[in-house]
């Protein structure tokens, strides 16, 4: 009979002293493992940066653990062979002989499948556990999805402001709006954004060091680099990053939200999605915080509802139908597409200027803000009808922030419209001319967003046009996109054609943009 009671298995993106993974832990009698699996680096091919910053945070949260005077048996990069975590977790199970293995829900259904079938297989109880760092279970985002034919967010958003009475004045959203979406989306105009705040920046410490040191040698050809690496790796120092994003950038955050610019890749975003993701922060410290702020501060109405809408609305409404569509969301290819992904996407060596200021700031930093990641890069990929699990494979590997059930159902089904409009309304597709309002992206660019046809007419410009062109029927019937429709029937015939044929060009040689 084993000694261990319960071995409670810690997978790098639970990062949470409050785990529900340790509720009665005991230290005498349980063991906590961690793995660190190459294979995970490699299911996709992942970032430097990425990697690095998961080692990094998982190898502070075990000294922190064992700084409790817990027992924690961690298995680093190169001990043994395997380097599959399912692999590894079965010798851990073998060794330790646990009656049971503990474990919080992940965050991606390949890796609960596993583990369920190993313990299954070895003959070891599973206790999974909800996540309790989420607002909202898995069980009840179902049973609210239940109750609506077509599911929104918007819908979501509002029941979930009621039910944990954030930003409400009674019974009634503060300042008598649920949603200032319309008051956010301000660009820079030709001057620019000005003097930006910079974020926090996080030295990295001995412990990080080693872990750079290691993925630049043992994953030297995957993307990226870690010279930039200043990431939040630590409880303190996520922290220290919300109060700083609170402090200095929150007031402006959502009047320019929606903005881009050359050689900005921060701007006054949070950069907590890292953190979260990882539980460094809780989403109810981060909201608090937020409505602090507006409360005691007079920060704008305006910017903290918009920054509380993608923690409370989006981030919890898109872990729900990630669980709510697994499997077949990974599968899902609404209107067929399957071109290979460009080169590109990988080094930014495109002449498109949008392309290559949001790669190469994403290659740099493992960092884009949502409206890069859906108007920029995402877009792109549905116009010029990439495979959509080329695309996610992609997103899930470039971004330090990336957990699959955050990553798919953004990609999937916002920016690839790959469900069908599952939980989105319309395709989100534009022309280059949204690209300039929004950015400086444009200026200089050998493409001209204005130009429909010819040598130097803007690839989104052009494939926008294409793509309404292949799918005029369906934005026609569509109350959201049938204007789109019209003004493309407003084209003369010899000017779809022109279209058509410069579309054709550019898809037969994408990697040549």
């Amino acid at each position: 009979m084993s000694d261990i009671r319960h071995l409670v298995l810690v997978l790098g993106d639970q990062l949470d002293h409050a785990s529900a993974a340790f509720d009665g832990f005991d230290p005498a009698r349980d063991h906590v493992l961690m793995i660190e699996a190459a294979g995970e680096s490699t299911l996709v091919w992942s970032h430097k940066a990425r990697t690095a910053l998961f080692l990094s945070a998982m190898r502070h949260f075990a000294d922190g653990l064992r700084g409790r005077g817990w027992t924690v048996d961690y298995r680093a990069l190169g001990d043994g062979d395997s380097e599959d975590l399912a692999d590894i977790l079965a010798g851990r199970l073998r060794r330790h002989a646990p009656g049971k293995l503990v474990l919080v829900e992940p965050g991606e259904w390949r890796l609960e499948q596993a583990i369920r079938a190993l313990c299954e297989r070895e003959r070891v109880a599973l206790d999974l556990r909800d996540d309790l760092h989420f607002m909202i279970s898995r069980t009840g985002f179902a049973d609210w999805a239940k109750k609506y034919r077509q599911l929104r967010m918007e819908f979501f958003y509002r029941m979930m402001r009621e039910r944990h009475g954030v930003l409400m004045e009674g019974s009634e959203p503060a300042g008598g709006r649920w949603n200032f979406d319309a008051d956010n989306r301000s660009g820079f105009g030709r001057k620019g954004p000005g003097l930006v705040p910079p974020p926090l920046r996080f030295e990295p410490d001995a412990i990080t060091r080693d872990v750079m040191a290691e993925v630049e040698a043992r994953f030297a050809d995957h993307p990226g680099t870690t010279a930039a690496f200043d990431w939040p790796v630590t409880r303190e120092q996520a922290l220290a990053a919300l109060s700083d994003f609170v402090e200095h950038r929150l007031e402006l955050f959502g009047h320019h939200q929606d903005a881009m610019w050359t050689g900005q890749p921060w701007l006054w975003h949070a950069r907590l999605s890292a953190a979260m993701n990882l539980k460094l922060l809780s989403p109810r410290e981060v909201v608090a915080a937020a409505v602090a702020a507006w409360r005691e501060r007079g920060l704008p109405l305006q910017s903290v509802e918009g920054f509380v809408r993608q923690v409370i609305g989006w981030r919890e409404f898109i872990r729900g139908m990630y669980w709510l569509d697994m499997p077949r969301l990974r599968d899902a290819n609404h209107y067929g597409h399957a071109r290979a992904l460009p080169r590109w996407y990988w080094t930014g060596d495109t002449g498109m200027n949008c392309m290559r200021a949001a790669i190469g700031q994403t290659l740099r930093h493992g960092y884009a803000h949502h409206i890069q990641r859906l108007m920029v890069t995402g877009q792109f990929a549905l116009l010029a009808e990439i495979a959509p699990q080329q695309v996610e494979d992609w997103y899930l590997a470039v971004y330090v922030d990336a957990v699959e059930w955050v990553e798919l159902p953004n990609v999937a089904g916002m920016a690839l419209y790959a469900d069908g409009g599952r939980f989105t309304s319309k395709p989100y597709v534009a022309s280059g001319a949204y690209i300039q309002r929004m950015s400086n992206y444009c200026d200089g660019c050998r493409y001209s967003p204005s130009a429909r046809s010819g040598e130097a007419a803007c690839p989104v410009t052009v494939l926008y046009w294409h793509f309404l062109d292949r799918h005029e029927a369906e934005f026609a019937a569509n109350p959201r996109t049938a204007l789109m429709a019209k003004n493309l029937q407003k084209l003369a015939p010899a000017e779809r054609t022109a279209i058509g044929e410069r579309a054709r060009q550019m898809l037969e040689k994408l990697d040549d943009l």
